[in-house]
């Protein structure tokens, strides 16, 4: 019974404490990728503080994030990010020039190739995506082996089946991903866990290995729209963001 109660007070305390984010810029766990999918004709706004611990290397400070998301049909997501980047780290300090001046933008498209239970009940969902998959640095590369940017870039194929445990549902995810990056290799499986409690489903609980780490995190719908999410990249170091959700249809 306390227990009970300490959750639900968690719960309502959410949204005030937490600062809600996609890192990626799109639909999945805190870094790792899943198979679910936002409603039909959802637009996301939102951004993030990203800690130095969970970003490539070539960010070896904290920075923010910023991105639009859009759901264009229920089995296809595409997305835009923008990530910070300083003049120091750039060689324009010495041109004057300080703090955030400069933005690294990559695309990520999410496209879902079966729906959880569509033709068998035991069916997971699966979908194939990618992130940061194109540099125009070096003359255009795709899947940039670290030569220009693309520094987020990863390939990935992803699956998700929510499994039911007495009056609750556990997600099960499991993925694996490929890039080329030296600096920031995610290669191999990445798998995470997802628990949305029934007497207060708003509130989401995540623990994840996104092939490079371990995460816990959680996450909040305020309102049905203001969507907040924290996490503890390696368990320690903190990342979060708000992303607001639009429904067209």
């Amino acid at each position: 019974m306390l227990k009970k109660i300490f959750l639900i007070g968690l719960a309502l305390c959410l949204p005030l404490l937490l600062s809600a984010q996609l890192t990626y810029g799109t639909t999945g766990l805190l870094n790792a990728p899943s198979a679910e999918m936002q409603r039909d004709k959802t637009v996301m706004i939102g951004g993030n503080f990203l800690n130095k611990e969970i970003t490539p290397p070539h960010w070896y400070y904290h920075t923010f994030n910023y991105f639009l998301n859009v759901t264009i049909f229920p089995w296809l997501e595409v997305g835009y990010t923008c990530t910070l980047v300083t003049a120091e780290s750039l060689g324009l300090a010495q041109h004057g020039y300080s703090g955030f001046t400069n933005q690294d933008r990559y695309f990520s498209f999410r496209l879902r190739l079966l729906k959880e239970g569509q033709f068998w009940k035991y069916m997971p969902a699966v979908v194939v995506g990618t992130s940061d998959p194109y540099t125009e640095s070096g003359g255009g590369e795709i899947s940039s082996s670290g030569e220009g940017n693309g520094f987020f870039c990863r390939f990935y194929v992803a699956a998700t089946k929510h499994i039911p445990i007495g009056k609750e549902k556990i997600g099960v995810h499991l993925s694996w991903l490929l890039n080329h990056r030296v600096e920031y290799p995610l290669n191999g499986p990445a798998a995470g866990i997802t628990w949305n409690p029934s007497f207060h489903p708003q509130l989401r609980v995540i623990a994840e290995y996104d092939a490079k780490d371990f995460a816990f995190g959680a996450t909040y719908l305020l309102f049905n729209h203001l969507h907040a999410q924290v996490e503890l990249q390696k368990m320690k170091y903190f990342t979060g963001g708000l992303t607001y959700k639009i429904y067209l249809k």
